[in-house]
């Protein structure tokens, strides 16, 4: 069970404790020092780290390559850095991780009661499902724009609002041209010369 004054002290002012400690409990560790690690629905057993620097290295090892979530939060590890020896011990800092990863549930949170129109019950249910997946209707929330305030009024959207809203959310993946795009600057893969024309 989590800790009441770590959530008071810790935890994003925009989230009531009561939502803060059902997205801990559905969706965090009680352990500080918790590496989850997945490549895609498969889980990758790990030596449980009894150390801030083990938790780190173990972090480091497979951030980039796996799916890392990490500490109270199950933080999603590396997110918004370019290099693993970006990465800092306050991740598995209980504290630092609570707060931080209520940060960015907030977010998710907001995203997804934007989507209902106003705060609702399975809002919350979403919202933990979408942290856990990392996708809500189809679209990366820990890389979507913030909605900003979600105020108290409860007017929901039509379908048609809530697939705009949410092709509002994509955000455009950076557009990379290589040589393997171009089917005109490949190279010859396999030398079908021989074919045809009875050489053995």
């Amino acid at each position: 069970m989590i800790d009441v004054a770590l959530i008071h002290q810790c935890a994003d002012p925009d989230l009531k404790p009561a939502i803060v400690e059902r997205f801990i409990e559905q969706a965090g560790s009680p352990d500080p020092l918790a590496v989850t690690i997945r490549t895609g629905n498969r889980a990758i057993l790990a030596p449980r780290p009894t150390t801030t620097e083990e938790a780190l290295e173990l972090v480091r090892q497979h951030v980039g390559r796996n799916v890392v979530r990490v500490g109270i939060t199950q933080y999603p590890a590396g997110l918004g850095l370019s290099d693993s020896r970006e990465l800092k011990p306050d991740l598995l800092d209980a504290c630092a991780n609570v707060r931080m990863g209520t940060a960015l549930f907030a977010k998710v949170y907001r995203i997804v009661v934007k989507w209902y129109g106003g705060p609702r019950d399975e809002a919350v249910e979403d919202a933990i499902l979408a942290w856990l997946t990392g996708t809500f209707e189809g679209v990366g929330v820990f890389s979507a724009p913030d909605p900003g305030s979600i105020g108290s009024q409860e007017v929901p959207m039509t379908p048609s609002e809530r697939a705009e809203y949410a092709s509002d959310l994509q955000v455009p993946e950076p557009s990379v041209t290589t040589e393997l795009d171009d089917p005109n600057k490949a190279g010859i893969r396999v030398d079908l010369s021989g074919i045809g024309s009875g050489k053995p």
